[in-house]
C-alpha cells in the first residue's frame, strides 16, 4: 500500500538505538502497535507507555479505521484484550455513534469478554466511585445487549467469574432482551446465580481434590483416572490440552490415553478450528522436552505434526523463487512477551520464520546480530528448528546489524527475489563503519532492481529502518501466522491497512 506520508525530510527521526529512522503514518503506526501487544512491558517501554500511545495514537486516526482495526484485531488476528482498549477508546471519541455498537458487537466472541470490556471501561473512564459504571456509553450498552444473545447457558456458566465486573452485573447494567423463553431462562439464572456448573477440567479437578484418599498412592491413581475420564470424553478442549501436557504425563496415564492425545493434537481440523497463535505450540514443546516421561517423544512429534497442519495454509514460495529468511538475535528481542512467558519476542521471529521456511524450496535462512550467519534447516521439525536456534544464538553477538544480511549479497553479487527480515526494526550499526540499513538497500537495488524487502516487525515501536514507501519495502506486523495471509496478496496489491479498511461495519 502507497501510504500518505510527509516529505522525506519530516519523516525523518531516530530509533531506541540513536540510529536514523522513519515515522509511519498514524494509521500505520498504530496497527503495527495493536498486532504486537498484548499490553505488557516490552524492552523499550512499559506496557503504560504503550497503552497511553495506543490512545494518543487513536486520536489522529479515523474513527472508522479504528473500528475496523479492533475488528481486525480480534477475528483476524485472534487477539483478546486490545480489541476491546480499541472499543472503549472509540466510544470516548464518537460516543454517540452507531459504530460504536457494531464494533463492540463484532469484537464480543466470548462470553467473559462483555465484563472484560467493562472492566477497561471502568479504567479507561476513571471510575472510582461505588458505582462505577453508571452512565454507560449507550452504544457500548447496545452492542453488548446485542452480544448477549450469542451465548448459552455452558458459554455463560464456563466465563462466569468472581471478577471486578462479574456477568450478573453486566446482565443488570445492559439489560439485554433475550431472543426467546429459552434465554430468559438463562438470564434469570446468571441473575439467580444459578448457572449449572460447566464441565471444565479445572472444576472436574477441583471437585476431586476436595475428597478424602486413604493416602498419596489411592490420591495418585485417582486423579490418573480423572485425566483419562476427561481424555476418553473429548471434552478437553484444545487450548486446554496444550497447557496440561506436562500434568497429564506426571499423572501417569496409560499409553492409549497417550495415543488419543496425540491424534487429537496432530488432528488438521482440530488444530486449525483451535486458532492458536503459533508459539503456544513452542511453549508446549519446551515443557515437555526436557520431561523424562518415556511418552515424551511421541507428544513431541504430535506437537510437530500439529505445527505442519498450521502451516499448510501458508501461501510459500516454490523453486523458481529465491527467498532469504533472516532472523533478528539481538539484544532487545530477548525479552519476554509477558511477565509470566517463557517465549521471547526472539521465539516468536523464530516459530514464524521457519514456518515460513517450511513452506518454500529454494530459500537460505540465517540469523543475525553482531555478524550474519546462515543456518539452513530442514524443512520438517519447525519446533526442533526453533531450539537449534535459540541453542546457538549467541554465535552471532547482540547488535542489531540487519544491514550485514544485505551485504552479504552484495559482496556475492547474488540476485534474490525476496528478502524477510523477522525483527524488532531497531537497526543499527555496530561495527563502526559508513554502512546503514537503507544506504545498503538502496546499493542492493542496483544489483537486484527486482528484488523485493519485507520487514516482519514483531515489537510495534513505530519507527522503521527506512522508508517502507519506495524501493520495494513492505511492512508486516503481529505474532500469529495470519501474517502470512498478508504476504501472500502483497503481489496483488492488497495490504494490511487495504485488508482493514475492506471489513465491513
Amino acid at each position: 500500500m502507497k501510504f500518505n506520508f510527509f516529505n522525506t525530510k519530516r519523516q525523518l527521526t531516530t530509533n531506541h538505538e540513536g540510529a536514523k529512522a522513519y515515522i509511519m503514518s498514524p494509521e500505520m503506526e498504530l496497527y503495527t502497535a495493536v498486532v504486537t501487544t498484548g499490553l505488557n512491558d516490552s524492552f523499550y517501554e512499559s506496557g503504560n507507555n504503550r497503552l497511553e500511545r495506543i490512545k494518543v495514537l487513536i486520536e489522529r486516526c479515523n474513527p472508522e479505521f479504528i473500528a475496523r482495526l479492533a475488528i481486525y484485531a480480534r477475528t483476524h488476528m485472534n487477539l483478546r484484550s486490545i480489541p476491546m482498549v480499541l472499543s472503549v477508546e472509540l466510544a470516548k471519541k464518537i460516543s454517540g455513534d452507531s459504530i460504536v455498537s457494531k464494533t463492540v458487537n463484532k469484537v464480543i466472541l466470548r462470553a467473559d469478554e462483555i465484563t472484560e470490556l467493562l472492566a477497561y471501561y471502568q479504567i479507561a473512564n476513571e471510575r472510582t466511585a461505588t458505582k462505577k459504571l453508571n452512565k454507560l456509553s449507550k452504544q457500548i450498552q447496545k452492542g453488548l445487549a446485542d452480544s448477549f444473545n450469542r451465548f448459552d447457558e455452558y458459554q455463560f456458566a464456563k466465563y462466569n467469574r468472581n471478577t471486578d465486573v462479574k456477568l450478573k452485573d453486566a446482565l443488570f447494567l445492559v439489560h439485554p432482551k433475550a431472543k426467546d423463553a429459552d434465554q430468559q431462562v438463562i438470564f434469570n439464572k446468571i441473575a439467580s446465580d444459578s448457572l449449572a456448573t460447566p464441565y471444565t477440567w479445572e472444576t472436574e479437578l477441583s471437585a476431586l481434590g476436595k475428597n478424602r484418599f486413604e493416602n498419596e498412592s489411592a490420591r495418585a491413581v485417582a486423579f490418573t483416572r480423572k485425566w483419562e475420564e476427561m481424555i476418553e470424553s473429548k471434552k478437553l478442549g484444545y487450548m486446554a490440552l496444550l497447557r496440561n501436557l506436562r500434568n497429564i504425563l506426571e499423572a501417569n496415564v496409560s499409553g492409549n490415553h497417550i495415543e488419543m492425545i496425540c491424534g487429537y493434537l496432530s488432528n488438521e481440523n482440530a488444530v486449525l478450528s483451535s486458532k492458536q497463535l503459533p508459539f503456544r505450540f513452542l511453549s508446549a514443546y519446551r515443557e515437555i522436552k526436557n520431561m523424562k516421561s518415556k511418552y515424551a517423544s511421541a507428544i513431541l512429534d504430535a506437537l510437530e505434526d500439529a505445527v505442519m497442519c498450521s502451516a499448510k495454509n501458508i501461501k510459500g514460495f516454490g523453486f523458481n523463487t529465491s527467498v532469504v529468511i533472516a532472523c533478528d538475535v539481538s539484544g532487545s528481542m530477548q525479552h519476554a512477551i509477558s511477565p509470566k512467558s517463557s517465549i521471547f519476542l526472539y521465539d516468536i521471529g523464530l516459530m514464524l520464520a521457519m514456518l515460513l521456511q517450511s513452506q518454500c524450496k529454494n530459500v537460505v535462512s540465517g540469523m543475525f546480530g553482531d555478524t550474519w550467519k546462515t543456518i539452513n534447516m530442514p524443512k520438517r521439525n519447525v519446533l526442533a528448528n526453533v531450539q537449534e536456534y535459540y541453542r546457538r544464538e549467541g554465535e552471532v553477538g547482540y547488535s542489531t546489524n540487519g544491514h550485514l544480511v544485505i551485504e552479504s549479497l552484495i559482496r556475492k553479487r547474488e540476485q534474490v527475489d525476496k528478502i524477510m527480515l523477522f525483527t524488532d526494526t531497531q537497526m543499527w550499526n555496530s561495527n563502526n563503519t559508513d554502512h546503514s540499513f537503507a544506504k545498503s538497500w538502496s546499493n542492493y537495488k542496483k544489483i537486484a532492481p527486482d528484488a523485493k524487502l519485507y520487514l516482519f516487525d514483531l515489537s510495534g515501536y513505530g519507527k522503521q529502518p527506512l522508508n517502507i514507501q519506495q524501493n520495494d519495502v513492505y511492512l508486516l506486523a503481529g505474532w500469529s501466522d495470519k501474517i502470512f495471509d498478508i504476504l501472500s496478496s502483497i503481489d496483488n496489491t492488497e495490504f494490511a491497512l487495504e485488508k482493514i479498511n475492506q471489513i465491513m461495519l
